[in-house]
């Protein structure tokens, strides 16, 4: 069965942001014809920091468009909010939310196939981005992160396609029930439990379970949320 289609597709070059020209890939532009999806990502997408942006396991960002009148209510008119692209994501859709997305959810999208990776950890390229100290943590704080595919097969993607769902590897995982786990219920030891044992889940969030398990601590999120 279909899906929503795609609203906006986007792509952009790492760019300087900010007053200290930090580079960035977040203020990417309407693509405006096909692309070619790669296991890496989009032909024409770059990050500033591949650190901890882009890879295989965030190939793709998708945020819904559906946030963006909850955003405009809460922080009032933006000129980055008029339109999709406020949050740099590749892909922007209507009716699909982090409480329906799961890890492992498999979508035919144009040519290529993707599969649901992870969430999206908001940092202070944002803050940057909407010109709001403390964007990033207000993202995180709501649980309207959006979140990352993978893809399993490349392909040409291009505005209006589908995502089709096709297989639903773990559904109860899905990417609202993750962040809670990650930033509500933090020291949930069964959930972190289950977090770890979740195979096709990136090896770094697996770890991060695993530390908090042994640790009983939290990690300090300050600097990916403030910056230095």
């Amino acid at each position: 069965m279909n899906g929503p289609p795609i609203v906006s597709l986007r792509v952009g070059p790492v760019q300087a942001l900010g007053p200290k020209s930090v580079p960035s890939g977040i203020a990417k532009q309407e693509a405006g014809r096909p692309i070619f999806l790669s296991l890496g990502g989009f032909e024409g997408d770059e990050q500033g920091d591949t650190r901890y942006h882009g890879g295989c396991d965030k190939a793709v960002h998708h945020y819904p468009l559906d946030h963006y009148a909850l955003w405009r209510a809460e922080l009032g008119s933006h000129p980055l909010l008029d339109r999709p692209g406020a949050f740099g994501e590749n892909i922007s859709a209507r009716g699909l939310l982090e409480n329906h997305a799961a890890v492992g959810d498999r979508f035919r999208l144009g040519k290529a196939i993707v599969e649901v990776s992870q969430g999206r950890q908001p940092c202070f390229r944002l803050n940057l981005r909407m010109d709001i100290p403390d964007m990033a943590r207000r993202m995180q704080q709501s649980g309207r992160t959006g979140w990352y595919y993978r893809v399993i097969e490349e392909g040409v993607v291009e505005r209006g396609d589908t995502l089709e769902l096709i297989d639903r590897l773990t559904p109860s995982w899905t990417i609202a029930r993750l962040w809670r786990l990650l930033y509500i219920d933090t020291l949930d030891r069964e959930g972190l439990s289950a977090l770890a044992a979740t195979a096709h889940l990136p090896l770094r969030w697996r770890e991060l379970a695993a530390k908090r398990l042994r640790s009983g601590q939290i990690e300090d999120w300050s600097l990916r949320l403030g910056g230095s």
